[in-house]
């Protein structure tokens, strides 16, 4: 297996104020890239860029809402004017919602689209020329969800499906030209998106959280996909709970959704 080096290499990182989005910077800065910062969250991305910039490392911050099209081009040639190039693209901005179907307003459903789906293609059709020139690579934050069945969250599982959709298919596209496609399927990881969910009516829900086995910390997945990157491996699955219900999702779907929908009943209570 082929080990590849991202030092003086520039990545790109979208949702990257906070959770997995801060700690794949973090670490990817202590190999040796250089991070330009994509979020909306203007105070907490300059506070990023400040501590990477105080620990010696070379970063940019870029605000944007990558539900926009338009911002979405402009920081991305803002990146590759400041950089030269992105090497590395990682797709990682996200919200998430929880509720029944038939009590959901379908705007809930094109909002979590919206940042999931079209976030992750506006930066990557802004930044796919670059990727090939420097034959680089796209990391897309998808989730175990995109792979299978999730009760209560039919709007965050149909936009990671159409993730999966999108990267899988560009992959094959893309193999001819040297650019590397990296798919990340975390189980549950301890960050702040859960306390941001949607809920039915839009607004964030104070309704907990129903999960399976034991939080993974954003830096211990951030390591994980570091090493992941490295090898060029094509899916990463993350915690012990996740590859779990990947496999029981593979080999028997129909238990696996018997099993999922006994557990996470309560969500919809």
């Amino acid at each position: 297996m082929s080990v590849i080096s991202f030092k003086n290499k520039t990545v790109a990182i979208t949702g990257a104020a906070s959770g997995i989005g801060l700690a794949i910077a973090r670490k990817f800065a202590r190999e040796g890239a250089s991070i330009a910062l994509i979020d909306m969250d203007r105070k907490a991305l300059e506070h990023c860029e400040q501590e990477l910039r105080d620990s010696g490392y070379r970063a940019m911050a870029v605000c944007c809402d990558v539900t926009d099209p338009d911002m979405c081009a402009s920081a991305i040639k803002a990146i590759i004017h400041n950089f030269s190039g992105i090497d590395v693209l990682v797709n990682n901005a996200g919200i998430t919602q929880r509720g029944r179907f038939t009590d959901t307003q379908v705007e809930v459903f094109r909002r979590v689209m919206e940042v999931n789906f079209f976030g992750s293609l506006y930066c990557t059709k802004a930044a796919i020329d670059s990727l090939i020139e420097r034959r680089g690579m796209i990391i897309v934050n998808e989730s175990v969800a995109g792979l299978t069945p999730l009760l209560g969250r039919t709007g965050y599982s149909a936009s990671k499906h159409a993730l999966h959709g999108l990267f899988t298919s560009l992959r094959c596209e893309l193999r001819d030209k040297g650019v590397h496609v990296l798919i990340v399927c975390p189980g549950f990881i301890k960050t702040n998106l859960q306390t941001r969910a949607l809920g039915a009516d839009g607004r964030i829900t104070d309704h907990p959280q129903t999960r399976v086995g034991k939080q993974a910390t954003a830096e211990s997945a951030a390591a994980e996909i570091y090493r992941a990157a490295v090898r060029k491996k094509h899916l990463l699955i993350l915690t012990l709970m996740g590859k779990i219900g990947y496999w029981v999702s593979r080999v028997t779907p129909v238990l696996y959704e018997k099993m999922m929908t006994q557990k996470f009943k309560d969500e919809l209570s």
